[in-house]
C-alpha cells in the first residue's frame, strides 16, 4: 500500500477506535446542528424563497386582471344651464384585461425567472458547503487547539522539574549558575506560549459556538473524508460538472440572455382584449326627478387593443443595448467562476498532499525527537551532556509534536475543502438525510410557482436560528488526563 494511503487508512482506523463514548460531540451533531440552526444558511433559505416568487409575479403579468372601482359624488353646486344636472350619482365600473400578445416579453421574463431559480438553487447548496467547511475547521480547531494547549502544559510540568533538578545540583556544586538561568528561562518562555495556545483554543471555541451555536464539548475523532479522489485530475473533472457556484454561473448567464430578449420586446406590438361595465344610479335626482327619465343605468363594452409602437426615442434599442452587455458579463462571469474553481481545487489538493507528506514526515520527527531526549537525558546523567542539550531536545520534540497535530489538521481541512470545492460537501453528501433534516428548496418552488390567488399568504415571520447570547463564554479548560493529540489523528 503506498504511504499515504496507508496514513489515511491509519487515520480512519484510529478514528473508529476513538469515537466510541455515545454522549460525546461528533462532527455529524455539529454539522447538523449548524445545517438545523445557523442563521447564515437559513436566511439563504428564506432568500430563495423569494426568489421563486419571481415566476409567479412575472407570470402574472400574462394573466387576466379584474378590479371595480365604485365612486360617490355629491353635486354640491350645479351648472345654472343645466337643467339635468343630478344632485348626486353613485358610478360602478368593473374591468376586465386579457393580454394577448406582448411581443414575447412576458414568456421570455418567465423563462428568466426560472433560470434565477436554478441560479439561486445552487447558490444555496454554496452556502451550505462553505459553511460546512467553517464548521469542519473550527471543529478541527478546537481539537487542535485543545492538543497544543495539553503540550504545552505538558512541556511546563517537564521544565518545572527540569527546573527544581538543576536547582538541587546548582546547590550542591554540579552545575553552574548559567545552567540553572537557562532552565529558568526555557520555563518561562513555555508559560508564555502556554498562555497563547489558551488564547488560541478560546478563540477556536468561540468560533465553534458562533456557527455552530452550542459550546464545544468533548470533542471526538472526525470520521474519515469519503469520495477523497485518486488525483487532481479527476477531481477538476468533478469540480467542473458539480461545483455549485460555477452552476449558478451558467444558470444567472442564460437568465440573462432571456432578460435580452425581454428587452428586445419593447418594438414590437402587443395586443389584448378588454370588457368594461358601468352603473350608474342618481338617486332620483337626475334632471330634478322627471318622469320618463331612468335614474339608473347599466353600460357595458367588450373590445380589442392593439399598442403598435412607432418611434420610442431609441428606448428599446438602448435597453436591448444594455441587456447585451450585461449578458456578456454574464458569459464572462462563467469563465471566471471556471477559473476560480480550477483554481481553488489544484489548491486544495496541492494543500493535502502537502499534509499528508508532513503528517508522514511529522510522525519520523515525533519519533526520532523522543528517542533523541531519552539518550541526551542518559548522557547528561553521566555528564556527557550539558542541561542546554536537554532543553533542545525538549523543545525539539515539542516542536515536532506540536507539527504533527497541526498537519493532521490542515491535513482534514484541507481535503474537505477539496470536497467541497468538487461540489461535494454538502448535506445530501454528509449523511445529514438520515435524520430526516435535510432541506429541499425545489419543494417551496413547485408550491408557489402556480399560486394566483391574491390572497394567499404565508404564516408570520419567525426567526428559527439559535442565539447564543445565553452560552457562557469559552474557556481554555482542558482534562489533564486526556490526550487530545490522539483525537486529531
Amino acid at each position: 500500500m503506498p504511504p499515504i494511503k496507508r496514513l489515511l487508512a491509519g487515520s480512519a482506523l484510529a478514528s473508529v477506535a476513538l469515537a466510541q463514548p455515545a454522549a460525546a460531540d461528533t462532527l455529524q451533531e455539529a454539522l447538523t446542528q449548524a445545517y438545523l440552526y445557523n442563521p447564515v444558511l437559513l436566511a439563504a433559505q428564506a432568500n430563495q424563497r423569494a426568489t421563486d416568487e419571481n415566476v409567479p409575479i412575472n407570470r402574472a403579468q400574462g394573466l387576466p386582471s379584474a378590479d371595480a372601482t365604485a365612486t360617490y359624488t355629491e353635486f354640491v353646486k350645479t351648472s345654472t344651464n343645466s337643467f339635468t344636472s343630478p344632485d348626486r350619482v353613485l358610478q360602478i365600473g368593473p374591468q376586465l384585461n386579457v393580454p394577448i400578445y406582448s411581443g414575447g416579453a412576458i414568456k421570455n421574463s418567465i423563462a428568466a425567472a426560472e433560470q434565477r431559480v436554478e441560479a439561486g438553487q445552487a447558490d444555496l447548496r454554496g452556502t451550505e458547503s462553505a459553511l460546512f467547511s467553517q464548521v469542519v475547521a473550527a471543529y478541527m480547531d478546537v481539537l487542535l487547539g485543545q492538543a497544543v494547549t495539553s503540550l504545552r502544559a505538558n512541556q511546563i510540568d517537564v521544565l518545572q522539574v527540569n527546573a527544581q533538578a538543576t536547582s538541587d545540583r546548582f546547590e550542591i556544586g554540579d552545575l553552574t549558575r548559567t545552567d540553572v538561568a537557562q532552565s529558568e528561562a526555557r520555563l518561562a518562555l513555555a508559560r508564555g506560549d502556554f498562555r497563547n495556545a489558551q488564547a488560541n483554543l478560546i478563540s477556536a471555541r468561540e468560533t465553534y459556538i458562533q456557527l455552530v451555536g452550542e459550546t464545544p464539548d468533548n470533542l471526538q475523532p472526525p470520521p474519515a473524508l469519503p469520495g477523497l479522489p485518486e488525483n487532481v485530475e479527476t477531481a477538476v473533472a468533478v469540480a467542473l460538472e458539480d461545483n455549485p457556484d460555477l452552476i449558478a454561473a451558467k444558470e444567472r448567464a442564460q437568465a440573462a440572455g432571456f432578460d435580452t430578449e425581454v428587452a428586445g420586446s419593447g418594438r414590437l406590438p402587443n395586443v389584448g382584449v378588454f370588457a368594461n361595465g358601468g352603473y350608474n344610479n342618481y338617486f332620483g335626482t337626475l334632471a330634478g326627478g322627471q318622469a320618463g327619465i331612468s335614474q339608473a343605468e347599466t353600460t357595458a363594452n367588450v373590445g380589442v387593443q392593439l399598442r403598435l409602437p412607432i418611434f420610442q426615442g431609441g428606448l428599446p434599442a438602448a435597453r436591448q443595448r444594455q441587456a447585451q452587455a450585461r449578458e456578456t458579463a454574464a458569459l464572462e462571469q462563467v469563465i471566471a467562476a471556471e477559473r476560480d474553481v480550477i483554481a481553488q481545487v489544484r489548491a486544495a489538493w496541492s494543500s493535502w498532499q502537502a499534509s499528508l507528506a508532513v503528517i508522514e514526515s511529522s510522525q519520523v520527527a515525533v519519533d526520532a525527537a523522543a528517542l533523541s531526549l531519552e539518550g541526551v537525558r542518559a548522557e547528561n546523567s553521566i555528564g556527557n551532556r550539558t542541561i542546554l542539550d536537554v532543553l533542545n531536545a525538549e523543545q525539539e520534540l515539542l516542536n515536532s509534536q506540536v507539527q504533527l497535530v497541526t498537519a493532521r489538521r490542515n491535513a482534514y481541512v484541507a481535503g474537505f475543502t477539496l470536497l467541497a470545492a468538487m461540489g461535494r460537501a454538502e448535506a445530501r453528501d454528509l449523511n445529514l438525510g438520515e435524520a430526516g433534516v435535510l432541506y429541499d428548496p425545489e419543494l417551496n418552488y413547485q408550491r408557489v410557482r402556480g399560486k394566483i390567488w391574491d390572497w394567499d399568504r404565508d404564516p408570520e415571520p419567525v426567526a428559527e436560528a439559535t442565539r447564543t447570547v445565553d452560552l457562557p463564554a469559552a474557556n481554555a479548560d482542558i482534562a489533564e488526563e486526556d490526550d487530545f493529540a490522539d483525537r486529531i489523528d
